[in-house]
């Protein structure tokens, strides 16, 4: 299930930029040394006491006086749209404006829970002047300022009450995976392919697919999958209109309800720099991902064509070294008969628990091989390992000193989990902790 989503709005120079900065900084994130896992600056995730949600930032218009009201129209009714709760960002100094009214009409129409947040307010002093506030119609007014981080935390909380009650999660039996890729690489194509008949409009041209699709099939096994069509992610520099930045956020939020992703790459273009951000995306959100290459039917080969190009991609895309690579064709169909039962396979590994004994004998084993490195004088000890979550599977690595741990030895002992347990497909977390 998705995660509830926020949309912060409001008009230009309100600091709804530095709001979502603010917020999305609260959340303790997993970084990465490696190239290609990036995050847009206008979605983010984050978390507050335990909930999790995903971030949307309508910021950064920057227009001349004519079309101010209709650029602050048009951000608003992207995060009407796509958001579960908006935080409607005023300022205290100009206090309520004519545009603030506009955009709270639009608002006040959507019926979707709003959270007025009034900014700058730098100082106690001014805590006397939210209450103009009130007029806009959405209850209590919180005040903050994102600059210095006064109120975020009462914010969040009035966000978080705010969240759509979903009830208890149904049991779902039904592979979800979802086809990410740079404009026209074919996921379209791939997609009516897989299903065997023309669902999904496919063009030649870049961003004709606007929305996420879901659309559920049984494969030939009589196994249950949803496949979800995806618009294309383009460069940020390129993401000119709403409508597109709409499109990147309805992909990002498909890539949060899969179980696996599909990262789509055009075999007649070879691997681009966005390439590796669309996958960083899936990555960083810790699904299970295969790479799969369209369009192989028009590639000139030779014996090592294939080779050469998979080892091509093992070295651009070196933090995907456990995603399995498949070279596909939409056009000709060829080895998509596959594809089911691999993203069956990677949604069993990406769920997959090791009981904690099995666990500790192989990375006991492992120690054996490879001694533990030493710092100053002082060895790393591990005591003990065990599996803490699924989804990706998350492991917790119980240490003298989590300083110890150093990044290359990690990835041994991650190697070594690999090789003992079939986790192909899935990214795994490993998480150093002191003993106590």
């Amino acid at each position: 299930m998705a995660n509830p989503v926020v949309a912060i709005v409001g008009r230009p120079n309100v600091g709804k930029s530095t709001v979502f900065n603010r917020i999305a900084g609260e959340r303790i994130s997993i970084v990465e040394d490696v190239p290609g896992v990036t995050r847009d600056r206008i979605y983010a995730h984050s978390e507050w006491l335990g909930q999790k949600f995903s971030l949307i930032d309508t910021g950064g218009i920057d227009t001349g006086e004519e079309e101010f009201l209709t650029q602050i129209t048009e951000q608003a009714e992207i995060a009407i749209d796509e958001a579960d709760v908006i935080v409607f960002v005023v300022s205290v100094r100009e206090g309520v404006t004519d545009a603030d009214e506009k955009v709270a009409k639009i608002l006040y129409r959507s019926d979707k829970p709003v959270v007025v947040a009034v900014n700058k307010v730098d100082n106690p002093e001014l805590r006397s002047e939210i209450f103009d506030f009130y007029a806009l119609g959405f209850g209590e007014p919180v005040p903050i300022s994102s600059t210095h981080g006064i109120g975020i935390g009462d914010l969040l909380d009035q966000v978080c009450r705010s969240f759509p009650n979903t009830g208890a999660e149904i049991e779902d039996h039904t592979t979800r995976f979802s086809l990410i890729g740079r404009p026209n690489v074919g996921k379209s194509s791939l997609v009516n392919a897989i299903l065997g008949e023309n669902r999904v409009i496919v063009s030649s041209v870049e961003g004709t697919t606007r929305d996420a699709i879901d659309t559920p099939f049984i494969s030939a096994n009589g196994d249950e999958f949803t496949v979800i069509d995806t618009a294309g992610i383009r460069k940020k520099g390129k993401v000119y209109e709403n409508t597109e930045k709409y499109a990147v956020l309805r992909a990002l939020r498909a890539i949060d309800r899969s179980d696996v992703v599909l990262v789509v790459l055009n075999a007649e273009e070879g691997i681009r720099e966005q390439d590796k951000k669309v996958a960083g995306y899936a990555h960083e959100a810790g699904r299970g991902i295969i790479i799969l290459v369209n369009k192989w039917d028009t590639v000139k080969k030779t014996n090592h064509t294939m080779q050469e190009f998979e080892e091509l991609i093992r070295q651009e895309f070196q933090y995907l070294s456990y995603a399995p690579i498949i070279f596909v064709s939409a056009r000709t169909k060829q080895r998509l008969d596959q594809l089911p039962q691999l993203i069956k396979r990677i949604n069993e590994n990406h769920q997959r628990r090791i009981p904690s004994a099995v666990l500790n004998d192989v990375v006991m084993d492992a120690i054996a091989r490879n001694p533990t490195p030493t710092d100053n004088g002082k060895r790393l000890r591990i005591y003990y390992t065990t599996q803490v979550a699924i989804k990706p599977p998350t492991f917790v690595v119980f240490v003298n000193d989590p300083e110890l741990m150093h990044f290359s030895y990690a990835r041994f002992l991650e190697n070594q989990i690999r090789e003992a347990f079939d986790f192909t497909g899935t990214p795994l977390h490993l998480i150093e902790r002191k003993r106590k």
